[in-house]
């Protein structure tokens, strides 16, 4: 397949907008990662997603929409809750999941009762939902378990040939994917950390006297197979690899200090052999510029071939800290020493 790389024009975000109104796939900028774009309501439009990423058939997609009045098409009711996030939080990196509509493509979530939905902030984002007329089946447009794609050229590297078209954007302004929070209970429930905080959300409910709690899969720090029976997190993408540079990475946990002698001991030890060593370390408070960055690090490592990365962990005690390090233990499988 010959994929259209795209400048970012009023015209070729027409073209775009056809292309996925007539059942095509096109990557385009939003503000977290670049996204995969496919017809939400179209069965076979969003097989054709799966099929591009080699994405597992029950992880489901996060469909974004232009308006709040698009909801309607989705889910059956609007609730206070809803409305209370809506309110504070949209457009922006939130992700809503809720009740969903029968008309609404088994394929599209996983098979599921609920459907995931955001309004993203970006303004190229949301023309081609606009002009596309149908809401947008978006995950990120990387192949299924690489780092998330922050660039345009990122997305070339995974999917050029794979898709119809690809809007080469600028680069990504939060970095990290958005928030997921589950608002069909009582409580909202946070199934995937992100740059809108548990503190974030629970200002904007306060009023409803709701409280926030965390999906307890968010706690589960090793690697899991699969098949384990005992790990059923709400949000069936959890179970699977996410992130992974092709190099080996660990982190290293502690103070910052010891933190990085032993970063500097270890890159020097593994030198001394010939293997190339690449370091991400953010000084302390640094989480949005984390946010932002890590994934595009990772990308560079793989560009530059390093053997080795060493991360330096972040505070988890801050909400977007928790997000990174959310993605920072998946892309090391875990592998963390602590000092």
């Amino acid at each position: 397949m010959e994929t259209k790389l795209l400048d970012v024009t009023d015209e070729n975000i027409d073209l775009a907008a056809e292309i996925i109104a007539q059942g095509g796939l096109v990557a385009f900028p939003t503000e977290t990662v670049y996204g995969l774009g496919a017809d939400a309501l179209n069965s076979q439009a969003v097989g054709k997603v799966y099929a591009a990423k080699g994405r597992p058939s029950d992880n489901p997609m996060i469909v974004h929409i232009a308006e709040t009045e698009e909801l309607k098409r989705l889910t059956p009711e609007i609730t206070p809750l809803m409305e209370a996030l809506i309110r504070e939080f949209w457009p922006g990196p939130l992700t809503m999941v809720v009740d969903k509509l029968p008309g609404i493509p088994d394929v599209t979530t996983g098979g599921l009762d609920t459907v995931a939905v955001r309004m993203p902030s970006d303004d190229i984002a949301r023309k081609i939902i606009r002009r596309s007329g149908c809401p947008i089946a978006a995950p990120s447009a990387n192949i299924s378990g690489r780092p998330s794609p922050t660039k345009a050229q990122h997305v070339v590297e995974d999917l050029q040939g794979r898709i119809d078209a690809i809007l080469m954007g600028q680069d990504c302004q939060v970095g990290i994917e958005s928030t997921v929070v589950d608002v069909t209970g009582d409580f909202p429930v946070v199934l995937r950390p992100g740059i809108i905080t548990p503190k974030d959300l629970e200002k904007a409910v306060d009023k409803l006297g709701k409280k926030v709690e965390l999906d307890p899969a968010l706690f589960v720090n090793r690697p899991r197979d699969v098949s384990d029976k005992d790990f059923k997190p709400k949000a069936p993408g959890m179970k699977y690899k996410h992130y992974a540079p092709k190099a080996e990475m660990i982190i290293i946990s502690g103070e910052m200090d010891r933190v990085k002698e032993e970063i500097d001991r270890l890159k020097a030890e593994s030198e001394a052999i010939g293997r190339k060593v690449g370091i991400i370390l953010f000084e302390d408070n640094q989480f949005r510029e984390a946010a932002h960055d890590f994934f595009a690090e990772l990308r560079d490592f793989d560009e530059r071939a390093v053997d080795l990365i060493l991360a330096g962990a972040l505070d988890t005690n801050d909400g977007v800290g928790f997000a990174v390090m959310n993605r920072m233990l998946k892309s090391a499988g875990y592998s963390v020493i602590n000092i």
